[in-house]
């Protein structure tokens, strides 16, 4: 398979306080402290709170959220998480329109796509780090970023080498650095710990640790301690 260029950028969403910015998602599930940096300030969500574009979502030790968008994906993030959502764009009528773009800053989170990425162009869903990119085709999934640790992310994030891990349970993800790119099918795990450096597959689970969590994951729920393949 010939690699993948990842982008060379991504333009960040604005907000104004001067004009109310349309809705992205909404936070379905929530236990444990979860914060939006947005214009400068910091507020607390709880449940039914907004989550806009450009918002940077943070949890804190021992807090799980989950937040559904407009497209009806959703995304659970992980305790000491952090995550910027980059971009999003999502239109019942405009398919081609269709995009979002997350900054996974540190930490973990498990993603099931919804419409976006299914209808229309197939790389209108990106998951990026500051070492890999995630690229998605209808799928459920988990990634962490560790590459300045993952220590209280997981029981066992903080054993874990840095960089970037992924699981794939439903789908195909792609993960793309500068210099190659590979396919993660269901029950494989990949791995990438240098952006100039192509992610490679992992023969197992490195030990990611993947606790229970307080409520439904998404659409597909792994059996525990990851057993997968």
């Amino acid at each position: 398979m010939a690699a993948l260029r990842p982008d060379a950028g991504v333009v960040l969403g604005v907000w104004s306080g001067t004009a109310a910015a349309q809705a992205a998602g909404t936070v379905i599930q929530l236990t444990g402290t979860l914060s939006a940096l947005r214009g400068g300030a910091t507020r607390i969500l709880s449940m039914k709170s907004e989550v806009q574009r450009g918002d940077t979502l943070v949890t804190q030790r021992d807090s799980y959220a989950q937040v559904q968008f407009t497209d009806n994906s959703t995304i659970t993030l992980r305790p000491n998480t952090t995550l910027r959502l980059e971009d999003y764009q999502f239109d019942q009528k405009a398919p081609g329109k269709d995009g979002i773009v997350m900054n996974l800053v540190k930490g973990g989170l498990r993603s099931v796509t919804g419409l976006i990425g299914k209808r229309g162009n197939q790389d209108a869903y990106k998951i990026q780090t500051n070492t890999a990119t995630m690229g998605i085709r209808g799928s459920s999934g988990d990634t962490l970023d560790c590459s300045q640790g993952c220590e209280g992310v997981t029981s066992r994030g903080g054993g874990l080498a840095h960089g970037v891990y992924h699981v794939t349970y439903t789908g195909l993800y792609i993960m793309t650095t500068k210099a190659g790119s590979i396919l993660i099918g269901p029950g494989q795990f990949g791995f990438a710990d240098d952006p100039d450096k192509p992610p490679v597959l992992l023969e197992g689970d490195p030990g990611l640790g993947l606790d229970p969590v307080p409520f439904s994951l998404g659409s597909f729920d792994p059996p525990q301690e990851c057993a997968v393949r």
